[in-house]
């Protein structure tokens, strides 16, 4: 299983906690984590995390555009799922990717440390 980068880790658990998304375990990241379903960073809070990263790392963001991966908006049910029932049960999770579609995972991010560039 390929390794992140503990520096990417600290990121992304100091961002959710800086902004009090959802508290993050650095053990459970793993490059198929999915930022807008896993971490629930979405809408304009993405962009944001996006922003702050490509700053942060010194990525090169300029050629970055949605059409890749469509733009993540979240999903009500998945946000009742995870209010009635423990998002950690495997069950809630395959019901939640059922509902909607990760979009955007941390190994999207690990590649723009290797390249330099957010694409």
């Amino acid at each position: 299983m390929e390794q992140i980068n503990p520096q990417l880790k600290k990121f992304i658990v100091d961002y959710c906690d800086r902004y009090k998304v959802t508290r993050v375990d650095p053990d459970t990241i793993t490059p198929h984590t999915s930022i807008d379903l896993d971490l629930d960073i979405f809408d304009i809070e993405i962009d944001l995390f996006l922003a702050e990263f490509a700053q942060h790392f010194n990525i090169d963001d300029s050629k970055f555009s949605w059409y890749k991966y469509g733009y993540p908006t979240g999903s009500a049910r998945v946000r009742m799922l995870k209010l009635l029932f423990n998002y950690q049960r495997p069950w809630v999770k395959r019901v939640a990717v059922r509902c909607y579609k990760p979009k955007f995972r941390v190994s999207h991010l690990q590649d723009a440390l290797n390249t330099g560039k957010l694409i």
